[in-house]
């Protein structure tokens, strides 16, 4: 199990906090060629790029180097990397980890209106490809969706892309939003679902019109650890883990083969039970994506169409 990392600087973890696990399993599964951890972060380290005044949590550091060697222990060849909420927008971890990456990885970054176009081709430069709008209430403060629509207006030009994250009881009142957001938009972890109710049931159904209707929304179909109510846990060599949301993610995935992601997110904020095998969590991929043809789309051909020729 992972060993205690403490946080640095002046910064202690939030109390009852899991910290990323330690000494990962080689997958059995053997990534395509090419294969990108399409929702992965770095927190900090707090010594060196402060965590935002105002967090609603404190993470334990989980820095670029940490996420290179993940990267190559579980066989990807690059990363997304998303900014945390932790660092609010405060993008200089984010900015960092992208210039040390040799090209091996884009970023997706917060911004506020007050952002200049030279912040964002500075950005852009790096290797940021898009902006994260989160919805999630117990996660950030409320940002007026007036704010919103004028940053994507403002990057849209540059050909970055939207990422919305929220939960799946949310998206009837977010509908009108996300529906007028002039670029690419791509939910984070399949919107929330809950995965107790019927994969027919009208929520879920929702959530596939949503995609249905709007060719410009993608998915990811990760995060199975924070969706699964009855396991079994990415742990002790279990390499059927999470059987209580395959269907949903296998659902999406064949519906819309040329519009789904995957990422293993580490290193895994705000869980609360159980912290995964990183090794046994890229296993859970061959049961959504069932077939060689499926699974390139979802881990070489979608995030490179998507972050490398933009």
């Amino acid at each position: 199990m992972a060993t205690p990392k403490p946080t640095s600087g002046d910064f202690t973890k939030t109390p009852g906090w899991l910290d990323w696990y330690t000494g990962p399993s080689k997958p059995q599964f053997q990534l395509p060629p090419g294969s990108v951890d399409a929702h992965c972060h770095v927190f900090g380290p707090g010594a060196q790029f402060p965590y935002a005044p105002e967090r609603k949590y404190t993470p334990c550091d989980a820095s670029a180097d940490q996420l290179f060697a993940l990267r190559d222990h579980l066989g990807f060849d690059k990363n997304v990397i998303v900014q945390a909420t932790c660092h609010g927008a405060d993008n200089r971890a984010l900015v960092d980890a992208l210039q040390r990456a040799n090209g091996k990885a884009r970023g997706v970054a917060t911004v506020r209106r007050s952002v200049t176009d030279q912040e964002l081709q500075a950005m852009h430069a790096a290797g940021v490809r898009g902006v994260r709008f989160n919805f999630v209430k117990r996660l950030v403060d409320f940002t007026p969706k007036d704010e919103l629509l004028e940053i994507a207006g403002r990057i849209a030009p540059l050909g970055w892309h939207v990422v919305i994250y929220f939960e799946a009881v949310d998206l009837p009142e977010l509908w009108d939003f996300f529906t007028a957001l002039p670029t690419t938009v791509v939910v984070d972890h399949m919107g929330r679902p809950d995965v107790s109710k019927p994969i027919d049931g009208p929520e879920f159904e929702l959530f596939l019109k949503f995609m249905r209707e709007h060719p410009n929304v993608w998915s990811k179909v990760s995060c199975p650890e924070r969706l699964s109510v009855t396991g079994p846990r990415a742990l002790d060599g279990e390499r059927n883990a999470y059987r209580d949301v395959v269907p949903f993610a296998r659902k999406v995935v064949e519906s819309f083969p040329d519009r789904v992601l995957w990422g293993t997110d580490w290193p895994h904020p705000n869980l609360k039970d159980h912290m995964p095998d990183d090794g046994l969590l890229v296993d859970f991929i061959p049961h959504i994506a069932t077939t060689p043809d499926l699974q390139r789309k979802l881990l070489v051909e979608n995030p490179t169409r998507l972050y490398w020729n933009a």
